[in-house]
């Protein structure tokens, strides 16, 4: 028998608003309100929210806390200074990737991490098999809600409803705010995952509706996921089970820059070898001539030879062309001319970096 699938405590809001609802890591999710191209475009021009409530949030504690963090991430965590966060991957044994993370130091015996929903179960798995240095692991999940703002005047919509707009509009990226949002207190992180300006707010499971509300009177646009992966494929951001996998190198993936030289994470003396080497493939970005769809599984074509096939494609509103990523051979260089087979049919395009847009400065 199947199980039901799990709400967030905004379920009930997006019903109310008549989004569509479909499945997604288990949950009920909003896929769209009012239409993909109309959120994404809210989001690049102003600002918009998503109900991220499904991912995962853990918190770690103990004396040796920063070296199991050491260990189990790629980026370095002895870096972070209190209530800064980072991008960083969950290697395995092989080396491979289980998840891609943002990791948060609170102080020197506690940290915060942000998990995908559909790895949830594996990473606390993994999490606590690797767990030989006495660290405390908490699901905190269940308990809190997350609200992503993005858009150029996320700052200023949140400020607007906020006891300490100041500090809000002068953290860094990846930095944290300890605030009252709609008189809900949150945890305010300057971060998301698409390409714009933005906070990840997170609060009590009971606030939740409150603050969405708040937020939504104050003008910020309620988005589901299918703009959330527009507006991801456009900056150029990977999504796991599409350009991260477990027996995919983070170097394939082009993310080296969050995998540390120096330290002995799981798996780290394979990743340094394939770094050495260099990678058999990378992960590159596709732009057609024209306004077709791409989708995974599509064959790459260089020169009448298959080289590769699509990870991610989106029809691009910013573009207004179809952009994908791929892994291809490594010998394929940026500029090069190719072909995506779609549907028997071979269409034109070009071999490109993966950032396919660059945010404007925000003038809040």
């Amino acid at each position: 028998m199947n199980q039901p699938y799990r709400k967030t405590p905004l379920h009930a809001q997006h019903s109310n608003e008549g989004a569509r609802l479909v499945e997604f890591a288990g949950y009920e999710m909003p896929v769209q309100y009012g239409g993909v191209i109309q959120e994404s475009q809210a989001v690049r021009k102003a600002v918009g929210m998503f109900d991220v409530s499904h991912m995962g949030r853990l918190t770690f504690t103990g004396a040796q806390v920063l070296e199991y963090l050491e260990r189990v991430t790629t980026n370095d965590v002895a870096k972070l200074d209190d209530m800064k966060g980072q991008y960083s991957l969950l290697p395995n044994s092989t080396g491979g990737v289980v998840d891609d993370v943002i990791v948060y130091r609170i102080d020197a015996n506690e940290y915060r991490m942000v998990v995908n929903a559909a790895n949830h179960k594996k990473d606390l798995a993994h999490f606590r098999r690797e767990n030989s240095f006495g660290v405390e692991i908490e699901d905190t999940t269940d308990d809190t809600a997350m609200i992503a703002v993005q858009g150029p005047r996320a700052a200023h919509a949140i400020g607007s409803l906020c006891n300490r707009p100041g500090e809000l509009a002068s953290a860094k990226l990846f930095g944290v705010v300890e605030a009252e949002v709609a008189g809900c207190p949150c945890w305010c992180a300057r971060s998301g995952y698409t390409g714009e300006d933005g906070f990840e707010l997170i609060c009590r499971a009971t606030d939740a509706p409150k603050l969405w509300k708040a937020l939504h009177e104050a003008g910020v646009v309620s988005c589901g996921l299918g703009a959330r992966d527009v507006l991801r494929v456009e900056a150029g951001l990977p999504l796991y089970g599409h350009e991260l996998l477990d027996d995919v190198s983070p170097i394939e993936s082009g993310l080296g820059w969050v995998v540390s030289e120096e330290k002995g994470f799981l798996g780290s003396e394979i990743v340094n070898r394939i770094r050495k080497e260099g990678p058999k493939r990378k992960l590159r970005g596709i732009r057609l001539d024209g306004r077709r769809l791409l989708i995974p599984g599509m064959s790459v074509i260089v020169e009448g030879r298959e080289v590769g096939s699509i990870t991610s494609g989106i029809f691009s509103p910013e573009l207004n062309c179809g952009i994908a990523f791929a892994f291809l051979d490594a010998e394929v260089k940026l500029k090069t001319p190719c072909q995506v087979e779609i549907r028997g049919k071979r269409e034109p395009g070009m071999v490109v970096g993966r950032r396919f847009y660059r945010r404007q400065t925000s003038t809040d």
